[in-house]
């Protein structure tokens, strides 16, 4: 008890010791002294790194694609409509059968078109014979007349010559009346004119003669002969055949119906080949011509058809504005149907060794520019403006702005800023994961560290 009331007079008796207030900041100062030290001891923030997909810009060859959807038609069609009304009097095919061009498909009543044929025929035969008759009998035997008559005027004629030179002769030395001579010259100026008229007659038979006797047999003969042929064209309309190869796809009547005139009695259908008709928008459509080769797809058949373009209309369609453009494919087995919907992809263009990378790393900015991301050998990504060409499905072709090899952002590129640092990974072909390998952006530390 004495030796603390020692120690408690010492402790206030001296005069360095501090008490209360002052005690306690003077521990504050101390505490703030050690934080202070504390922070200015840690490294400042580090950028962050973005984890991106990569995919190098490849050299390669890209295709201009068109695709549409279209309806098939056959190749080529025959609604085949009677030209005459008359009952079905027999079918040879039905529906489904192969038939040829030039077939018989149907024959309709027929017993009063062969009937006039038979009477058509024997008025024809009958105008033959006729014309035969005027052309080898009867006008060369007016001919032969003719030419008979005028030699004998020829011959008349001199004769009566020679007897006027004898008797001019005889008058001249005194031994004939004039008498006689002058009655000599009138019997020449006679055979003269007669054989003129003889000779004219001659040249009528030659020229108009002949010729009108020539026309009028040849008209009958030609009447009849028409007349025939009708009657037998008549006949052949009762007998349907087939305008082109192809398959029987309707046949609405049976026999004993009647036919008529304007309503279709038969259709074939050649569908050997098959036409897929599209409608394309203008765009797509202006870069589309003829010969351009493509494939078509239908529900069902798994094997895709190649053909080609065989038209694009030069003329809108006033409904819709589109473009029809008409795709021709071979169909061997049949497998296509007129009326199937299918799908066509037509190929318009064709660019060899294309810089090509993928669609999604393509930035559209709202102006309609277009950039991509390119991962730098720095570790940053930078914004390069690019000049977009062909797409084709997932590939896209920059005609300027980038070079071969060179690595576009693909995963992770939108949103992007400029010049961030990346940690990039490659894509693999389907864009879906990255490799198992990753590219570090250069100064990145590894895990253990």
């Amino acid at each position: 008890m004495q030796m603390d009331g020692n120690r408690s007079r010492r402790e206030i008796t001296n005069p360095g010791c501090m008490h209360g207030p002052g005690r306690i900041g003077m521990v504050v100062a101390f505490c703030g002294l050690l934080l202070c030290a504390g922070c200015s001891s840690e490294k400042p923030a580090e950028e962050p790194t973005v984890s991106v997909q990569v995919a190098p810009v490849e050299k390669t060859t890209i295709h201009h694609v068109v695709e549409a959807q279209a309806v098939l038609f056959p190749l080529r069609q025959a609604a085949i409509v009677p030209k005459i009304s008359a009952p079905i009097q027999k079918f040879l095919v039905k529906r489904g059968s192969p038939v040829k061009e030039g077939q018989l498909l149907a024959v309709l009543e027929n017993r009063d078109l062969a009937a006039a044929v038979q009477d058509t025929k024997g008025s024809f035969e009958q105008q033959q014979a006729t014309y035969e008759t005027t052309t080898a009998a009867n006008l060369p035997e007016e001919i032969q007349k003719a030419e008979a008559d005028v030699q004998q005027a020829q011959q008349s004629l001199d004769a009566q010559e020679k007897v006027f030179q004898s008797r001019q002769q005889l008058f001249e030395q005194g031994a004939l009346p004039r008498k006689e001579l002058d009655q000599s010259r009138v019997d020449v100026t006679a055979a003269r004119n007669q054989y003129a008229i003889a000779k004219q007659h001659l040249d009528k038979l030659m020229a108009i003669g002949k010729q009108n006797e020539l026309k009028a047999a040849a008209g009958a003969l030609d009447s009849a002969k028409g007349k025939f042929q009708g009657a037998e064209a008549q006949l052949s309309y009762s007998e349907i055949r087939s305008p082109i190869n192809g398959v029987i796809t309707d046949r609405p009547l049976y026999p004993g119906e009647m036919a008529a005139t304007g309503t279709p009695l038969l259709t074939v259908m050649d569908t050997s080949s098959v036409i897929a008709k599209a409608h394309i928008p203008q765009q797509e459509a202006a870069v589309l011509k003829v010969g351009d080769q493509g494939t078509m797809v239908a529900a069902g058949i798994d094997e895709p058809f190649n053909g080609k373009v065989t038209v694009v209309s030069p003329a809108l369609d006033p409904n819709s504005t589109t473009v029809e453009v008409w795709f021709e494919a071979r169909n061997p087995k049949h497998e296509l149907r007129p009326g199937t919907s299918v799908h066509l992809s037509l190929t318009a263009q064709t660019v060899k060794d294309a810089l090509v990378v993928p669609a999604n790393s393509i930035l559209t900015a709202p102006d309609g520019a277009t950039s991509v991301m390119l991962a730098g050998s720095d570790g940053l990504a930078h914004q390069q403006a690019v000049r977009v060409g062909i797409r084709n499905g997932n590939d896209v072709q920059i005609v300027e702005g980038v070079s071969a090899n060179e690595k576009v952002v693909t995963n992770g590129a939108y949103g992007l800023p400029d010049k961030t640092k990346i940690k990039a990974a490659e894509a693999s072909p389907d864009g879906s994961k990255p490799s198992a390998h990753a590219e570090k952006a250069p100064g990145e530390g590894s895990s253990e560290k």
